[in-house]
């Protein structure tokens, strides 16, 4: 049962960490805590523009690709607002972490890290976790860019360099991260990451082995800037073990029975809103950014891990409107066209389907057909309503992504 639970909570990334000393250092943008100032559809402007975000200036280039939706909810900090249930898992989270596991002196082994600036250079991104330059993981597609220097991060481990050289061995992070989707109730181009990180000495890994001390870390291997030296089956077991045991420590916590040069270690990353959804019976992901009080105050508890379940607002009727175009001959992406349905529609949009493609024969022209679903949470939309949104839509996408209308 925790098993099942698991899978259908979180993608966990396993992999060995290792300290990579012979790449040099990214810079550290500071932890900063004002709420933007956006304006317009996205904040793509001509080189020579200038982005204000969190109390610093960018200057935009061709990277720039932000979206008024998007700005909006950076400062946010759901993870932090008291009784929201994206604090309520972090907490209880916290409170396992701190209990299981302690140092030597009696105090919690994991230190906690929950207030990092979202802006990151790419470099701490992308190059200090060794993805390279060529990796489709760093397409504009897929990532919210300030400038080719400077993003929104895709994931916490943006953070995990700067910890590691800090000297940390063990860690929590959680914050928000940003990433281009698709829109439907389990995707939203912001969410929020929990990652955890533990490091071993050779000792603290291989004491508790008969003849412990004749085992190695390492294969007769070669290390470069790009590529670490191969580890031994012994270590890799032995901290996989280490790993499968933690997380389903935490696992049956919430749900009950139901790079360094001479460490090793693991590293594991959940997202808060699938744990929540599973645990409170949430289920549209846009309901965590509501500000209404009949969602938030079903989970002010007196108990962090006291028993939510999520008692449904009213299930309002959804208005359904489909948006066709010819495609424009290159740079059209899905993405982009999600992006745009999200800053004009907002969280009134609950899904977008791609429900049809079509190349027409002669002209090798492809159209794409999309069907809009539009719901507010906390009341009835009239078709009126929803026809000027869609119109707005329609317009945008001609305007702004090159495409041609077929409505």
């Amino acid at each position: 049962m925790v098993g099942s639970a698991f899978r259908r909570v979180a993608h966990v990334c396993v992999y060995l960490v290792r300290k990579a000393s012979s790449v040099s250092r990214g810079h550290q943008h500071p932890a900063l805590g004002s709420r933007p100032a956006a304006s317009g559809f996205t904040a793509q402007g001509a080189p020579g523009g200038v982005l204000e975000l969190l109390g610093q200036s960018y200057p935009q280039d061709d990277y720039s690709n932000l979206s008024r939706k998007v700005l909006s909810s950076v400062g946010r900090n759901l993870h932090n607002q008291q009784y929201h249930p994206l604090w309520l898992i972090k907490e209880r989270v916290k409170e396992h972490f701190y209990k299981q596991y302690v140092g030597r002196f009696g105090t919690p082994l994991f230190s906690v890290f929950d207030n990092f600036s979202p802006v990151v250079t790419t470099w701490q991104n992308f190059d200090s976790l060794l993805i390279p330059a060529d990796h489709p993981s760093r397409k504009k597609g897929d990532n919210y860019y300030l400038n080719q220097t400077y993003m929104l991060r895709a994931h916490t481990s943006a953070h995990q360099w700067d910890l590691l050289h800090a000297g940390l061995d063990a860690f929590l992070v959680v914050g928000d991260v940003y990433r281009r989707d698709q829109i439907d109730s389990q995707h939203y181009p912001v969410f929020h990451q929990l990652e955890g990180v533990r490091l071993f000495s050779k000792h603290e890994l291989f004491a508790g082995v008969k003849d412990g001390e004749s085992l190695q870390f390492f294969e007769q291997s070669s290390r470069s800037a790009h590529k670490q030296e191969t580890h031994t089956m012994e270590a890799v077991k032995l901290v996989e073990f280490d790993l499968k045991q933690t997380l389903t420590r935490l696992v049956t916590h919430l749900f009950g029975d139901a790079g360094a040069q001479d460490r090793i270690g693991w590293a594991f990353g959940l997202g808060l809103e699938r744990l929540a959804m599973i645990l409170y019976d949430i289920p549209d992901i846009r309901l965590f950014w509501s500000e209404d009080e009949r969602f938030l105050k079903q989970f002010r508890v007196s108990d962090i891990s006291q028993k939510v379940t999520f008692q449904p607002l009213s299930k309002y009727p959804a208005v359904v409107n489909d948006i066709s175009f010819w495609l424009p001959p290159e740079n059209y992406t899905e993405n982009d066209f999600y992006d745009l349905v999200r800053t004009i529609g907002g969280d009134l949009v609950e899904k977008v389907d791609l429900i049809d493609k079509f190349e027409h024969p002669k002209t090798h022209k492809t159209s794409h057909c999309y069907r809009i679903t539009y719901r507010h949470m906390e009341r009835t939309l009239s078709q009126r309503e929803v026809r000027r949104i869609h119109q707005a839509v329609q317009e945008a996408a001609v305007q702004l992504l090159a495409v041609e209308g077929r409505f």
